[in-house]
C-alpha cells in the first residue's frame, strides 16, 4: 500500500522556480508530507529566480523552508542529492507520487536511460519500476528530436509529461495567475484537490 498523503518533489536546474515554490506551498498548506530533493543546478536557479540561497546542509534547508512557509516541521523532509539512505532510493517506501518540477533535459535523459547517478534519478527510476505515479514538468524551448524521443519513451512507460504551457482562456491578470494555472494542472495529475482555478465550464 502507498500513502497518498506523501509526495516526492524534485527541483532541477531548468528555469521555472516560481512553479516549484508555489507547488511546494500548496502541498504543505494541504497538510501533505513533502520529500524534497534539489539538484546542484536547481539551487543555482532558485537563487537566480527567487533569491533563495539554500544552505549547504539539508537540515539547514529544512529550517529555512519551514520558516518560509510557516508549516509544521514534520511535513517537510529534505534530502541531499547523494543521500542514498533516503527512503526514496528504495521501492519499499510508501510514497505514491513523485513530481519533478522543473525537469531539465539532462534529468529527463538520465531517467529515460535508467541512469541512477543521483537520488533524483534513482527516485524516479523507483517510481517507474514500482508502477507508481511520476510527473515531469520539462522546461525547454524548442525541444530537439532527442528531447521528444526521451519524453515519448517515458510517456509509453506511464510517466505524465506536463510541459508548463499556461492557457490564457481564463484571462490571467498577474504572473501568479499564470503560475497557478500550471500548478493546478500538476495537482490534477497528482489527484490532489485544489481551488487554484475554476474548471472549464464552471
Amino acid at each position: 500500500m502507498t500513502d497518498k498523503q506523501q509526495i516526492a518533489l524534485a527541483i532541477t536546474g531548468a528555469s521555472g522556480a516560481p512553479y516549484s515554490k508555489r507547488l511546494l506551498e500548496v502541498l504543505l498548506e494541504r497538510g501533505i508530507t513533502v520529500h524534497l530533493m534539489v539538484s546542484a543546478a536547481g539551487r543555482i536557479v532558485l537563487a537566480d529566480e527567487l533569491d533563495w540561497k539554500l544552505p549547504a546542509r539539508s537540515s539547514d534547508v529544512h529550517k529555512m523552508l519551514v520558516a518560509e512557509f510557516q508549516c509544521d516541521a514534520e511535513l517537510l523532509q529534505v534530502y541531499g542529492e547523494q543521500q542514498w539512505s533516503s527512503p526514496l532510493a528504495s521501492g519499499s517506501h510508501r510514497i505514491n507520487t513523485m513530481i519533478i518540477c522543473p525537469c531539465t533535459m539532462g534529468t529527463l535523459s538520465s531517467i529515460a536511460c535508467g541512469s541512477s547517478d543521483n537520488l533524483i534519478n534513482r527516485a524516479a527510476d523507483v517510481m517507474i519500476k514500482e508502477n507508481r505515479k511520476l510527473i515531469i514538468v520539462p522546461r525547454e524551448a524548442p525541444f530537439s528530436a532527442i528531447h521528444l524521443e526521451n519524453m515519448l519513451k517515458l510517456a509509453r512507460l506511464g510517466v505524465s509529461v506536463l510541459p508548463p504551457n499556461p492557457g490564457f482562456y481564463f484571462k490571467p491578470k498577474t504572473l501568479s495567475d499564470i503560475v497557478d494555472f500550471v500548478v493546478a494542472r500538476i495537482l490534477d495529475q497528482a489527484n490532489i484537490e485544489h481551488q487554484l482555478l475554476p474548471r472549464w465550464g464552471e
